[in-house]
């Protein structure tokens, strides 16, 4: 299996700049790749990369998705003189060229390559490729805004010749919309493209009608290119995750992509002058990695805007740092999506409902609620996000996952998982007796218990990340850990039970959030308790990325624990997706305890928590009306309380 992550970097790129004054391109400096690169070094992530060198794309490569005309007009600015660049500058919408324009967007175009390369041969999982020019606003005969070839366009139709590839997903997370490449795509049903972009109702550069929700690709190409357009600045992490939730990521899983590729344009973070959006650098890290679950890892980030050189670099940093597997740092901000985003993606879910089978039988309607307003033009204290981002560098447990061998079992579950040495039974019976005496009946429990317990105190310590116990009774093992870990500290506990078994209630109000995925109604309710019935096989998008993660990010947790039981609605693939996508929550810290000795389920729990790539999960088929309507009778009964769910079905104001 391919592991490792690929950093391409040329510092020939900074060679290309702007000769003369123009208010429009002073901020496309060549800072802007030597100040992420440098930020990179100084957090220590270069030496923990793969390098690959950057090429020159050929000139066949960029004939793949440019005119002959169009690479002649570039290579004839080699050996211009400062007024003659200026001129044929001058032809084009926001673009400037130098004498050693064409050979960087030529090495631009190669690097982009070089990593899909690494990428489909196995060498690396993922990587990203740091390049300038940029590339999503070129089109097949023209430069445009700051771009002069198409670098993840060239990339998608090299990766289909080469690798015969029949389905990419380009998402393009800049604040500007890709219009270039759109139009590349626009009636090719192998590329599917997803484009957020700051438009304020056609206002906002490049103001194009086909920017808009309802440009949903033309012919064959219908419903494969998805615009997200923002209406208003100020956008912040919980709409961007919303965006996520409640469109791309239901369309990524059915689509099923065999390779991500991502236009990573960083002006839609806080602080810059284009985009004015609110976003702190921590949401690219849970962006990338819900990216990561898809297309068995494969993901490959290019470089393109991004204007505030603090914002961009720190927001650089945190995509390759979740590339590489490191925990996700807890995200910021109240946890609830403005009017004018809900709106957005009430329209786009709608324009795209006769061509998705997971919008197949939702209602959709135009009552929104969410946060009152988004914000505008604010104050950034870009001091105080730089010393939260370094706080949590510095602060990574040394271990990942963690495990004992009570059962002798431990060999068989991938590398790398750390052994940790049991808790001594006299210990542990002394512990029992003096906060679990009502929980513990049985001495099969106790016996456990000194398993479990010396790996939870482990992430309760944030010595390891991550861990995983069997237990034959995991109901009274998860209400001790449950007590242990609010005992511990920990004021919001996110705990997620798979199968039938009891749910002990628990007496710590609003400090720990049940829900249960089971096939048989309950006796046990608590007041902070959710069932969640028959989510198995094809109902699982919609149950986890219609409910789950929207409510688990709403309510966010500081300790993950998940159960796994008997007579599971779930099989292993969706088991092992559930904690790949739940590991964004908690600076990736969950528990997993699992009553189910099958060595199987325990290596695919391993693997996940681990951070190896999820397992492919198979063909999609669209979840029964029966099975979305209850799904939308929860997200309403519970949408006030857990305001990410209100981006689904029917909204109340």
């Amino acid at each position: 299996m391919a592991s490792g992550t690929a950093l391409i970097y040329d510092e020939e790129m900074t060679t290309h700049k702007l000769l003369w004054s123009d208010p429009v391109c002073d901020i496309e400096v060549p800072e802007r790749l030597s100040s992420s690169y440098e930020q990179l070094k100084r957090y220590h992530l270069v030496e923990r990369c793969v390098h690959v060198p950057a090429r020159e794309g050929s000139e066949e490569e960029i004939l793949l998705v440019h005119s002959s005309e169009h690479l002649e007009v570039a290579k004839s600015t080699q050996t211009m003189n400062e007024e003659e660049l200026r001129r044929v500058s001058g032809n084009y919408d926001a673009f400037f060229f130098h004498p050693n324009t064409y050979r960087c967007a030529r090495l631009a175009v190669g690097a982009t390559l070089q990593l899909v390369d690494a990428v489909m041969s196995g060498k690396v999982c993922n990587g990203m490729a740091l390049v300038r020019p940029p590339g999503h606003h070129s089109q097949r005969n023209a430069a445009n805004g700051f771009c002069l070839f198409n670098n993840v366009a060239i990339a998608a139709e090299y990766a289909k010749l080469k690798y015969g590839l029949q389905r990419i997903l380009i998402v393009d997370w800049d604040v500007h919309h890709g219009q270039g490449t759109q139009y590349v795509f626009a009636e090719d049903p192998s590329v599917l493209y997803f484009s957020w972009h700051r438009y304020e109702h056609q206002e906002f550069w490049p103001s194009l009608k086909e920017s808009d929700y309802d440009a949903v690709g033309l012919g064959r190409g219908k419903g494969f290119n998805i615009n997200l357009p923002w209406n208003k600045v100020g956008m912040g992490n919980s709409d961007y995750l919303a965006a996520f939730f409640h469109v791309l990521l239901p369309v990524a899983f059915e689509f099923d992509p065999e390779l991500v590729l991502v236009s990573s344009g960083y002006d839609s973070g806080i602080g810059d002058p284009e985009g004015q959006m609110n976003a702190t650098p921590e949401v690219f890290a849970h962006l990338t990695h819900l990216l990561m679950q898809l297309a068995n890892g494969k993901l490959c980030v290019i470089l393109e805007g991004g204007y505030h050189l603090k914002s961009l670099s720190e927001s650089v940093c945190m995509t390759v740092k979740t590339l590489l597997g490191d925990p996700v740092p807890q995200i910021t901000g109240e946890m609830a999506p403005c009017l004018s985003a809900v709106e957005s993606i009430q329209n786009v879910r709608a324009a795209h409902k006769p061509y998705w089978k997971w919008l197949m039988y939702e209602a959709l309607k135009n009552n929104i609620c969410g946060r009152k307003h988004c914000s505008q033009c604010m104050e950034i204290n870009m001091h105080t996000m730089n010393t939260e981002v370094l706080c949590f560098v510095n602060k990574l447990p040394p271990i990942k996952t963690a495990t004992t061998d009570s059962k002798g079992s431990a060999h068989l579950l991938p590398a790398p998982i750390h052994l940790v040495k049991e808790i001594d039974k006299t210990e542990i019976k002394a512990l029992v007796s003096g906060f679990y005496a009502d929980l513990v009946k049985e001495d099969k429990t106790l016996l456990s218990l000194g398993s479990m317990l010396a790996i939870l105190d482990k992430i309760l310590k944030k010595e390891v990340c991550n861990g995983i116990a069997e237990s034959p009774t995991s109901s009274v093992s998860v209400a001790v850990a449950l007590r242990r870990s609010v005992q511990f500290g920990f004021q919001r506990v996110l705990c997620i039970f798979v199968g039938d078994m009891q749910i002990i209630p628990n007496t710590e109000d609003g400090k720990i959030l049940v829900i249960h995925i089971c096939e048989k109604e309950q006796s046990e309710k608590t007041s902070f308790s959710l069932l969640l019935k028959d989510a198995e096989g094809n109902d699982f998008f919609s149950a986890v990325l219609g409910f789950i993660l929207p409510v688990a990010y709403s309510y966010q947790p500081n300790l993950t624990v998940i159960a796994v039981g008997p007579n599971r609605s779930l099989g292993i693939s969706g088991i092992s997706l559930l904690f790949a996508l739940l590991q964004g929550l908690a600076e990736s810290r969950i528990f997993a305890v699992i009553e189910d000795t099958d060595i199987n389920l325990m290596r695919s729990i391993a693997k996940a928590l681990v951070g190896a790539s999820t397992p492919h999960f198979g063909v999609y088929v669209p979840p029964t009306q029966e099975k979305v309507n209850k799904i939308k009778i929860l997200r309403d009964q519970f949408q006030q309380e857990w305001k990410m769910l209100q981006c689904s079905g029917k909204l109340s104001i």
